[in-house]
């Protein structure tokens, strides 16, 4: 049992100190900025990984109740004088309670409709923080949004101003921690094995006894938290907030982390949020052909890797893993 636990335990331990060794081996503060973004989609993208690979319902409202979190946490802050710390739990927990009205008549419906449904939640999201200027600001923003302020720990001080702050790098590789232990929490207990019951056959969970809609809304509102703690940590890490990184496409470009890593699995949205913020930034040699190529590489990864890089991996290790000789094959035979 235990060697089983310290597999998982290991690897994440390495993640983590792969992680924190990274701003010291690549000093730009672009590639420190680039990483910082990278761990805030990792949060966004783990949100998503709930409904779409432990349930099986795609959403397409990541993006807006990104949004949702972004502008409660800037508003409570710049209107209210609110602590960034405070809303930094106050923010997604609002963004959670929102979403339980969206979520309770929208996961009545099945497969695609449910998607229809969240789509049209982010369209609405998007044009009410795009017309309700008074509020929001509309298309022109809102900006100056602040850092969180000074914190105090052990004896030292540790300051979050500034574009590429480590501090701050630290404090999304924390939330982006915490996020995927969440769900590595939620995938082992008995909530998860019915939300994976739930993905491979509803009617016979139903059939069961299983109050399907129960699960589904708990994974709809803990991935929409998710999302508004990223929301929360872009909003004041960029400085700037205006709607447009919170509309569909946004949304589609979350779904797609996720297929890319891998739905379904742990480190499958870790490895699609580190690819879909790292490869547009990589592709810009090819100029006016940046976008585009970027949309074929992500069109033939979901053709030709349907379970993602991470599943294609595992299979591949285990392949070699069975392909070698084992000890007892390789002992000579003795002669009577």
């Amino acid at each position: 049992m235990m060697r089983v636990l310290n597999k998982p335990l290991l690897f994440s331990i390495a993640a983590v100190a792969g992680a924190l060794a990274m701003p010291h081996a690549f000093k730009s503060p672009y590639y420190i900025h680039l990483m910082t973004l990278a761990l805030i989609w990792i949060v966004l993208a783990q949100g998503q990984n709930l409904t779409q690979g432990f349930v099986g319902y795609v959403s397409i409202a990541q993006a807006g109740f990104m949004g949702i979190g972004a502008y409660i946490s800037t508003l409570l802050t710049m209107n209210f004088g609110v602590s960034v710390w405070a809303t930094l739990v106050i923010a997604p927990l609002l963004t959670g309670a929102m979403a339980i009205f969206a979520g309770y008549p929208s996961l009545r419906v099945k497969g695609h409709y449910f998607s229809i449904v969240t789509l049209a939640y982010n369209m609405v999201i998007f044009i009410v923080l795009m017309t309700f200027s008074a509020l929001t600001g509309g298309e022109a923003g809102i900006p100056n949004v602040p850092r969180p302020s000074e914190l105090t720990l052990f004896g030292h001080v540790f300051s979050f101003e500034g574009r590429s702050n480590l501090n701050y790098y630290a404090l999304a590789l924390t939330a982006a921690v915490l996020a995927t232990t969440c769900c590595a929490f939620v995938l082992h207990s008995r909530a998860g094995r019915v939300m994976l019951a739930i993905r491979q056959n509803e009617d016979l969970a139903e059939a069961m006894g299983v109050v399907t809609s129960r699960y589904k809304l708990f994974a709809f509102v803990m991935s929409s938290i998710l999302a508004g703690l990223a929301g929360t940590l872009y909003a004041h890490y960029i400085g700037f907030l205006n709607p447009e990184p919170f509309g569909v496409d946004q949304s589609l470009n979350i779904i797609l982390a996720v297929i890319l890593g891998g739905s379904g699995t742990l480190t499958g949205p870790i490895v699609g949020a580190v690819s879909v913020t790292f490869l547009p930034e990589l592709l810009r040699f090819a100029d006016s052909f940046r976008l585009i190529t970027y949309g074929l590489i992500l069109v033939v990864a979901t053709i030709f890797l349907p379970k993602g890089l991470v599943p294609l991996v595992a299979s591949m290790w285990r392949w070699l893993r069975a392909s070698q000789p084992t000890g007892s094959h390789n002992k000579p035979v003795s002669k009577a």
